[in-house]
């Protein structure tokens, strides 16, 4: 199905824009579960919503969120982890208690045992109400990146360098090993889809995407499977594209 397409001035116009559509989601249903993404370009939106609470504590009181992915065999307390800015940017000042909180844990013992109980999380807390995405270089959609076969749950992603490169791990002090990120069907599953495009280094993605040819080689191009998505971009991004879908 053809996505809502949102062409906004720069990235704060497009993260206010994004901000409200999660609080009106919010207000529709109180006990939201929101899958968020790391990443520089979400940063922003989950600022405004931190505004947001300090205005309206009593709004957000019954939220759930549940992160997108994380590198794997990085401290969780360490810059450039998705915990890291989750917990600084979004859990932390939004007041959410562990148990309205469900993420990977950076270092686990055995991934796929993570995996596996991040998968339990979901089946009895799921589906994902509104899941926020960013769109990969490489047009990877959380750690799911192009392969020949996508994983449908939960799972230990073996990163491409592509991945490896992202900005988010410009002032790590160690590098990931692995990913650990939720799978192409538990996303699809959520009820709303936002997909946050920002800059002139997502153009070619972006250009990628508007082509609608699905393939496991770019897995965001599934997106035009679900019924029910969004996609807010910047004028950055989406300069010189045909957005007349």
């Amino acid at each position: 199905m053809n996505p809502t397409i949102r062409v906004c001035d720069a990235l704060e116009s497009m993260s206010r824009e994004a901000a409200e559509r999660i609080v009106a989601a919010l207000e529709a249903k109180p006990d939201l579960l929101l899958c968020a993404a790391g990443g520089s370009t979400p940063l922003r939106t989950y600022q405004l919503l931190a505004e947001h609470h300090t205005r309206s504590p009593h709004s957000f009181r019954s939220l759930r969120v549940v992160k997108l992915d994380e590198w794997g065999g990085m401290a969780m307390n360490e810059p450039g982890s998705c915990e890291d800015q989750l917990r600084t940017h979004l859990v932390g000042p939004l007041g959410l208690c562990d148990d309205r909180y469900v993420g990977f844990n950076s270092q686990p013992a055995d991934g796929e045992a993570e995996c596996r109980q991040i998968c339990s999380r979901l089946a009895v807390e799921g589906p994902i109400d509104l899941c926020v995405l960013g769109l990969g270089s490489n047009g990877h959609i959380a750690m799911n990146e192009p392969a020949a076969s996508l994983q449908p749950s939960a799972h230990v992603a073996r990163l491409t360098d592509a991945t490896l490169a992202h900005s988010m791990l410009a002032n790590s002090k160690s590098r990931p090993a692995f990913g650990l990120t939720l799978g192409m069907a538990e996303i699809l599953a959520s009820h709303e889809i936002l997909l946050l495009v920002s800059g002139a280094s997502k153009r070619e993605p972006l250009r990628r995407l508007l082509q609608r040819n699905i393939t496991t080689e770019f897995p965001a191009s599934f997106l035009w499977l679900h019924r029910n998505w969004t996609l807010l971009g910047d004028r950055a991004a989406a300069e010189g594209l045909d957005l007349n879908l």
